[in-house]
């Protein structure tokens, strides 16, 4: 069984930054990647940025330029650095993992954590 845990969610002002990060315990051996998802209210859970052992993959256009993912998928941590927050930034956001085949791997949630921007 794999954890992840997510921390660093909390209440900023428009302009300002926070700082996610992820850490998966238990049996992690068949993760490859881990990433970013975000939900608002109302809304789709989106992909909002990737991390693979070779460095990030991804960026939703809507946080290129202010977010920043890293991390060590060998130790299973990954982070997301989020500048310039903007108000349509207020979200849940999970961290999830995964492996490269279903036959080998599932995908893993954490609980979420709540980054609200004030306007």
């Amino acid at each position: 069984q794999v954890q992840l845990v997510e921390s660093g969610g909390g209440l900023v002002q428009a302009g300002g930054s926070l700082r996610l990060s992820c850490a998966a315990s238990g049996d992690t051996s068949c993760i490859s990647y881990m990433d970013w998802y975000r939900q608002a209210p109302g809304k789709e859970r989106d992909l909002v940025a990737a991390l693979t052992s070779g460095g990030p993959t991804y960026f939703a256009d809507s946080v290129k330029g202010r977010f920043t993912v890293s991390g060590d998928i060998a130790k299973k941590t990954m982070y997301l650095q989020m500048d310039s927050l903007k108000p349509e930034d207020t979200a849940v956001y999970y961290c999830h993992a995964d492996g490269p085949s279903a036959r080998d791997c599932r995908p893993y949630w954490g609980q979420g954590t709540l980054v609200t921007v004030s306007s």
